[in-house]
């Protein structure tokens, strides 16, 4: 039996690293990781707050399924994220490459 190593194997179905394919995909990774640390910081937000995900909904104006995909990660802009925090009452900063901070509510 033949072994390889994962980074072998990643080289082999995604293209070596620089390649456009790989950075590519590497990108869109990097954007799901994003949108589900932004997610988990809107849940842990309104668990902190003891509030469901339809008194969240109820406070932005959404249904509690489009509450719970912003959780998820699957499908907020930073408007959504804004109006988010902003109805459980908490401040929004916006950290920027750089070192630039700001503050969005």
């Amino acid at each position: 039996m033949k072994y390889i190593s994962i980074e072998a194997l990643e080289d082999k179905i995604l293209g070596t690293v620089g390649t456009p394919r790989r950075e590519a995909f590497e990108t869109e990774v990097n954007k799901e990781i994003q949108a589900y640390h932004v997610g988990e910081a809107i849940r842990l937000a309104r668990k902190g707050k003891n509030m469901t995900q339809q008194q969240l909904g109820d406070l932005m104006g959404v249904k509690k399924a489009q509450v719970s995909r912003i959780e998820n990660g699957e499908t907020f802009n930073l408007a959504t994220v804004i109006r988010a925090f902003k109805a459980m009452g908490l401040h929004t900063n916006l950290e920027i490459e750089g070192g630039i901070k700001v503050a969005l509510w």
